[in-house]
């Protein structure tokens, strides 16, 4: 059949194909999107208002909560932040003493305690006259200070003497500090409130050599200002070496009183500008007879200090004061006159007056002489040995226990009726080291036993104990 045109019915519209009606949908589609354009560009251009821009309230980060924790050694010393109250252990001390590293030990994980406010102190410093003190060995074990801190305390005398060897806080270098032994034992001192007398020598490795036990003395001066400024108001006194009048204790080389004066310049100024109210206390000198380059008589080392322009630059002239045969009263021209108390020596009579206790007067003369009267004399060592072994050096002044024990009391008893106002601190030897034996020297000069844990004194703990201070 053949195909016709579409023709309108019955007079109608007729329907448009599919293709015409979906082009109408999609201009009328066009046409609206375009009215909405228009539109919306008017609004933006004529009617919408931004508002002001607002910055964000700025917040804080809030910061770590603080720690103990030390921070690094600096060029700049870090001062004591907080305060620390050591918890004694019940931990049972080794047999034997650590032997010191090459690897230095962690920084101290606390600060040192805060000081409590002291006077400032005069112009010329004083110390009661006199004044109490026992020497610890409590740098190894913290359990071991803490009982021995306690003995001193409970025998009512109010200063402990410590060494801080220069080499087991700065063995590793030159500003590579190691406070952690140091630290635990100013805050233990501060616990008991015991005043702290710290003997500071032997230097590192790093920097020995020279004529003298150092190369450069400013080493040693950045050392004890660090020191110092750690331990501002805390440390109350600083001895500058140990008996620099023997050539063992000065590097080998012989005894050299002008070198020795230049330390202690350098000391005393250093430690000054970190802690003006610390006092610096000259080096204890061995009491001897023999003159050459292994060891000078102190007399002669003390005036040549003071020949070397030391007077300024000490507050304190210190001193031993062993007893060795003579009690303590015994008059020092008598002693030299007697062979049994001065073993046969056959050195000058003039000599032989170091061989007692009051031979410390000879030396307060010197001072007197040179114009220092005004200082007082700090005895830093002074006791008498009970060693009785056949082949000891000591033994020929070896006294019972019961004479130790009378004749320290009475040595005291002596510098508080003759030597008021220029005795200052007395400091006897020792609170005994645990690790001691019978085969130690120092085990027959002390007051104690070597024992661990329990405690065993001698009778001389008891007197001085019972002693009025």
């Amino acid at each position: 059949m053949r195909r016709q045109r579409w023709q309108p019915i019955d007079g109608l519209e007729p329907e448009p194909p599919p293709e015409a009606k979906w082009l109408k949908v999609a201009t009328i589609a066009v046409v609206f999107l375009l009215v909405l354009a228009v539109l919306f560009a008017v609004w933006a251009v004529f009617i919408y208002q931004p508002a002001a821009s607002v910055a964000p309230t700025p917040t804080k980060t809030p910061r770590p909560p603080a720690t103990a924790t030390l921070a690094p050694p600096t060029d700049t010393p870090v001062p004591p932040t907080s305060t620390l109250a050591y918890v004694p252990t019940d931990t049972p001390a080794p047999t034997d003493t650590p032997a010191a590293t090459d690897t230095p030990e962690p920084t101290a994980t606390v600060p040192p305690p805060t000081p409590t406010p002291k006077p400032t102190r005069a112009t010329v410093p004083r110390m009661p006259s006199p004044d109490y003190g026992m020497q610890i060995f409590g740098w190894w074990r913290p359990e071991v200070a803490d009982r021995d801190m306690g003995y001193v305390r409970d025998a009512g005398f109010t200063w402990i003497k410590q060494i801080f060897a220069w080499y087991d806080i700065e063995g590793a270098g030159k500003g590579h500090y190691d406070w952690s032994r140091s630290d635990r034992i100013v805050a233990q001192s501060e616990q008991y409130g015991l005043k702290l007398l710290v003997r500071v020598d032997t230097a590192p490795e790093w920097a020995r050599g020279g004529n003298g036990p150092m190369r450069d003395f400013n080493d040693f001066g950045d050392f004890l200002y660090a020191m110092a400024s750690r331990y501002k108001g805390l440390v109350d006194a600083y001895q500058i070496w140990n008996e620099p009048n023997l050539s063992r204790e000065w590097g080998d080389q012989p005894p050299d009183p002008a070198a020795y004066a230049r330390m202690l310049k350098v000391a005393y100024t250093r430690i000054k500008q970190a802690d003006p109210n610390a006092f610096v206390v000259s080096a204890g000198l061995a009491p001897t007879t023999r003159d050459d380059a292994v060891a000078m008589p102190d007399e002669k080392f003390v005036r040549g200090m003071y020949a070397a322009g030391a007077k300024p630059y000490f507050d304190f002239l210190g001193v031993h004061g062993a007893g060795y045969k003579a009690p303590p009263e015994a008059d020092p021209a008598d002693v030299a006159r007697d062979p049994v108390l001065t073993n046969g020596d056959p050195s000058p009579e003039s000599m032989k007056r170091i061989y007692c206790f009051r031979h410390v007067e000879d030396l307060r003369k010197i001072m007197v002489e040179a114009g220092d009267a005004d200082k007082q004399v700090v005895v830093l060592e002074f006791g008498w040995t009970t060693d009785p072994r056949p082949d000891s050096p000591y033994r020929w002044h070896a006294v019972s226990e019961e004479e130790q024990a009378d004749y320290l009391v009475r040595a005291y008893r002596w510098a508080k009726e003759h030597w008021q106002p220029w005795i200052g601190l007395m400091s006897l030897i020792y609170i005994a080291n645990p690790d001691w034996t019978e085969n130690d020297e120092q085990y027959w000069w002390a007051i104690t036993y070597p024992s661990w844990p329990v405690p065993k004194v001698r009778p001389a703990y008891d007197r001085l104990k019972a002693m009025p201070k």
